[in-house]
């Protein structure tokens, strides 16, 4: 699995008629189940007047399965939040929750016509979602000689590996953001530049 995979950037809103139902979809970032169902709450009560809010939420990498949820809100059974966590599964994007709003027009829709109106609306608001990237990290320390903090320097650019914070006593310290894909690599270049005379402590952290 990688370690980095594209993530909603920021809250996106859209809406659409069919049918004389107005269908307002809003998806946000969700990295956790929690705060998936704080912003489900947070839409319930926004649109507490309409006739549905349903959900989903898929708080994980792409395409995992581990940290998901759904909600046909009132809808006939299967035809609202599976449908719109099947968009969701498939789209590439982790961490992401989609909450759509129904005010219902006076023309009923089919079930057919419900999935096709739920899974649709979430496509759309996908198709025009902002997205970042997110990096999973292994934060470490790091101490070494003062003669290998050039060579040092030139490797941490070239491995994408940030500096937090760089200490110079009897040692040189850094605490470093290394991107996990390149954790291994990163070991065994910090063995060869020092001969093994490093001394290199990780803990991994998302960023």
């Amino acid at each position: 699995m990688s370690s980095r995979f594209p993530i909603p950037a920021q809250t996106f809103r859209f809406e659409e008629e069919i049918q004389r139902s107005r269908f307002i979809t809003t998806v946000a970032h969700a990295p956790t189940s929690a705060e998936a169902h704080s912003f489900i709450a947070t839409l319930r009560e926004e649109f507490a007047d309409a006739t549905h809010n349903c959900w989903a939420f898929l708080a994980g990498p792409p395409g995992t399965s581990g940290q998901v949820g759904m909600s046909d809100d009132g809808e006939p059974h299967g035809t609202a939040g599976r449908p719109m966590l099947a968009v969701l599964t498939h789209s590439g994007v982790g961490e992401i929750v989609a909450v759509v709003t129904r005010y219902y027009g006076g023309t009923k829709l089919g079930k057919g016509g419900l999935v096709r109106a739920y899974s649709s609306g979430v496509q759309q608001a996908l198709q025009a979602l902002p997205t970042k990237e997110k990096v999973t990290y292994v934060e470490a320390r790091l101490m070494l000689g003062y003669s290998y903090v050039t060579q040092l320097k030139l490797m941490l650019t070239s491995l994408e590996v940030e500096i937090d914070e760089e200490e110079y006593e009897l040692d040189a310290s850094f605490r470093l953001r290394v991107p996990e894909e390149r954790w291994s690599q990163f070991q065994t270049e910090i063995e060869g530049l020092t001969n093994g005379q490093a001394l290199l402590e990780p803990e991994t952290a998302d960023r």
